[in-house]
């Protein structure tokens, strides 16, 4: 199942207004929401549940917020490959370490 996310009542006053302007699809696939989420909104707009007047931004703003966290998504994933490639490399010098450590022991080194 898929995680339930809660939006500020600002990110839903931009999404009405930007779904207003260039449509509801085109808006949920640009701010990265379900479609029927963006409807529901859109549904309690009219009547009356929620307030579109209560943003701040503009479509076009909202536009480039989703633009925004489109590139952080590309920064988490670029991120989280980084964090893999380091482990991989921490593990593998803990194995060097523990073989040259081993190869002191047996050499009579690691007696100082």
């Amino acid at each position: 199942m898929g995680e339930a996310r809660t939006y500020t009542e600002e990110f839903k006053a931009q999404a009405i207004k930007l779904a207003k302007e260039i449509g509801r699809k085109r808006a949920a696939e640009e701010l990265g929401i379900p479609k029927n989420t963006l409807g529901t909104w859109l549904h309690k707009a009219k009547t009356g549940e929620v307030d579109p007047g209560a943003g701040e931004q503009t479509p076009e703003t909202a536009l480039t917020l989703a633009a925004e966290v489109q590139e952080l998504r590309k920064q988490l994933k670029a991120q989280e490959k980084e964090i893999k490639r380091l482990n991989e490399l921490n593990e593998f010098l803990e194995e060097a370490s523990a073989f040259f450590a081993a190869s002191r022991r047996k050499s009579g080194k690691g007696n100082d």
